[in-house]
């Protein structure tokens, strides 16, 4: 298996290179801060430095169902500033450009391009410095309009310029000039397995392009590769030739049938043969293992862009306390299953993990969940009995929902998610999806509530166009979060 790029919850990656760095940002959906930016300087190791969403407004996501929001973005970088458009999808602000001078932030309020109402926009510059907007319009051919970015104002009207090489919904266009051929590469066949990348070129930006005749340039559809979905390419140049990034997905067990994380990111190798590209996954030594326990006691401890939560920033939801992290669940929030919970969370970035939360409940009812939407959850919930700690454990699925209950005796309660992939013997289950362990401990008396098959919270069921997101919770009052400890291992 070749290791994705960027773990985790990281898909319709765009990437640019300035100088000797790369920047590379990712959707975001439903999440604040949204559109996370990382940084590289060898495009394999990457440490994220920001977001460009950090202000509700810049966004407008209070009213977006999911799996709206905020929807592939391409980043570009002209003439000393960053520029970053991306559309805010079943509402919010449409197609908006950001600008910065510096990608870790901040960014501008964005101004918005109404004519651009489609999704997946791309940004090029033709030769005399016009901004070309390429966009998706299912079920039309790709569209692109010039724009003005300063007002946001079309310059004419948006026209087809291709209908893709006959997959279903060519969408997340991306335009380059390279020599004398302008080059268009776009998703087709949907973000499931039959996901490809395709490719057409032309000596204008707006056409008429010609279709690779060697088209798909990368897919897995149809085949038995332990990476999937591949799609949604952005290509950059290197030192030593052309690279392309894209999404992807880890399916596990036998039947490669449930991808735990989602949609990741993935790194490729392009070569060009007769001046047209195609590409190979580039092999990637093994991601190194993560163990973190995390100080949510110190002042700046949301500082860490880490952190998200759902259509609200995280200082909404929680404070750092000396005592621990402080989550109050408000008037302006609901539960887990509902639009703006009082949750904050972290990517799951491995298949093997072990997230645990120790919490204080006396004040309220609180606990460790992970998430792929309001309808897609794995939790456990604490509440103080006055002679005990109840502890439930919740799962949601489309409608089904289920829990399990233990009663423990009167304390600090440490909650544990586990997963790992599943066995690799048939007989045992090998068909099915991760494993999910949900215990629950106060000193030493330890109980274990439920084991899962996590085919259920997977991106195969959720289609939330999202991936597991991890941490603390309330659902009533207060609790405070004492310590959260995440151990990966892919």
């Amino acid at each position: 298996m070749t290791r994705p790029l960027i773990p985790g919850f990281n898909p319709d990656p765009s990437v640019v290179r300035v100088g000797d760095d790369y920047y590379l940002v990712t959707s975001s959906f439903e999440y604040l801060p949204g559109l996370p930016v990382y940084h590289s300087t060898d495009l394999r190791d990457w440490r994220q430095i920001g977001h460009v969403a950090t202000r509700p407004e810049q966004v407008e996501l209070e009213r977006i169902p999911t799996p709206g929001g905020v929807w592939a973005p391409t980043l570009r970088y002209r003439d000393g500033l960053f520029h970053l458009i991306v559309t805010v999808f079943l509402g919010g602000r449409g197609c908006v450009v950001f600008t910065a001078t510096d990608p870790a932030g901040p960014w501008s309020d964005g101004v918005s391009i109404p004519v651009v109402d489609g999704i997946d926009p791309d940004l090029a510059w033709d030769d005399d410095g016009t901004a070309i907007v390429t966009f998706a319009r299912h079920p039309d051919p790709i569209q692109q309009v010039r724009v003005d970015l300063t007002t946001g104002r079309a310059i004419d009207t948006p026209r087809a310029v291709w209908a893709g090489s006959g997959g279903y919904s060519p969408e997340g266009p991306h335009l380059y000039r390279r020599g004398p051929w302008w080059y268009l590469v776009v998703a087709e066949g949907g973000t499931d397995r039959g996901h490809a990348v395709t490719v057409a070129r032309a000596r204008r930006p707006d056409g008429p392009f010609e279709s690779c005749p060697g088209n798909p340039v990368l897919t897995a559809a149809g085949t038995g590769r332990p990476e999937q979905n591949l799609g949604h390419a952005d290509l950059v140049e290197t030192d030593t030739g052309t690279a392309l990034v894209c999404l992807g997905v880890r399916p596990v067990g036998l039947a490669q049938s449930f991808s735990p994380l989602g949609r990741e990111t993935f790194l490729a190798d392009v070569d060009w043969v007769d001046e047209w590209p195609s590409a190979r996954l580039t092999e990637l030594p093994p991601e190194p293992d993560e163990e973190v326990t995390y100080d949510l006691g110190a002042p700046d401890a949301l500082t860490d862009p880490v952190w998200i939560a759902v259509r609200q920033l995280p200082a909404s939801v929680a404070a750092p306390t000396p005592d621990g992290l402080l989550i109050r669940r408000t008037s302006g929030q609901t539960g887990l299953d509902g639009p703006r919970p009082a949750f904050v969370g972290r990517r799951q970035r491995h298949l093997g993990a072990v997230v645990s939360a120790v919490l204080d409940v006396r004040e309220g009812r609180g606990g460790l969940a992970f998430r792929n939407a309001e309808d897609n959850l794995v939790a456990l919930e604490a509440r103080a009995t006055g002679t005990g700690v109840e502890v439930e454990a919740r799962v949601v699925v489309a409608g089904f929902d289920r829990t399990w209950h233990a009663t423990l005796p009167c304390g600090d309660v440490e909650l544990t998610i586990a997963t790992a992939p599943p066995p690799a013997d048939f007989a045992a289950g090998a068909v099915g999806g991760d494993r999910i362990r949900l215990t629950a401990r106060v000193g030493d008396d330890d109980v274990t509530l439920a084991e899962l098959d996590g085919r259920h919270w997977c991106f195969e069921t959720a289609k939330a166009f999202t991936g597991r997101v991890v941490g603390p919770f309330a659902t009533e009052g207060a609790v405070r979060v004492r310590r959260l400890r995440y151990s990966g291992r892919s």
